[in-house]
């Protein structure tokens, strides 16, 4: 099978461009034979134009599949209960599920039995993310805000006494507070955080 020459592919992810120069082949043929490798299970198809390789998505490891979920919908950052795990702040542990706040729209995808969810948020409260190693991930605060924000709209659900609210910086926490909409205040206040 040719598709082995995509072994030489030294990327995470890559597009029917690079599969046609490794193969030698027109960008038509590229496109039609990552739809065949697909189809095989050879290849692992993230988004339009954007494949990897079974064996690699096999191996990604957390930092990996946030990445992805990055690239999946632009823009977007790792959020809510996802990255609350990843700062240990709460013991609601997540497997094959990442969830991560976006502009564009709210959906949900499935690649491989692993479930990357998006959830819309006006434009004014896209903000506190930062960039870690490779992508892009609320803060612990704003993660937290994110949550309760959704919570408040009736558009998310969590178990709040999994949270170690003492792992939060509560002036941190008060700043981004203040610009979020009354709703979401009124649900820390009912929450008693302030």
């Amino acid at each position: 099978m040719r598709g082995f020459e995509l072994y030489k592919i030294n990327k995470m992810y890559f597009g029917y461009e690079e599969i046609s120069r490794i193969l030698g082949i027109s960008l038509e043929s590229g496109r039609l034979s990552a739809y065949r490798y697909a189809k095989q299970g050879f290849l692992i198809r993230i988004k339009r134009n954007t494949y990897m390789l079974k064996e690699k998505w096999n191996t990604l490891g957390r930092t990996g599949k946030f990445q992805l979920a990055n690239l999946i919908q632009v823009p977007s950052y790792i959020s809510l209960m996802t990255a609350m795990d990843y700062y240990q702040i709460t013991t609601q542990l997540q497997q094959d599920f990442y969830e991560s706040i976006a502009v564009k729209r709210t959906k949900e995808i499935e690649i491989e039995r692993t479930l990357y969810n998006y959830s819309k948020i006006k434009t004014d409260l896209y903000f506190g993310f930062i960039k870690e190693k490779d992508f892009f991930i609320a803060t612990p605060e704003k993660a937290f805000l994110d949550a309760i924000h959704l919570r408040s709209l009736g558009r998310y659900n969590f178990d709040l006494s999994s949270i170690d609210v003492s792992k939060f910086n509560l002036k941190e926490l008060q700043k981004m507070t203040a610009k979020f909409p009354l709703k979401t205040k009124m649900a820390l206040e009912r929450y008693e955080f302030f």
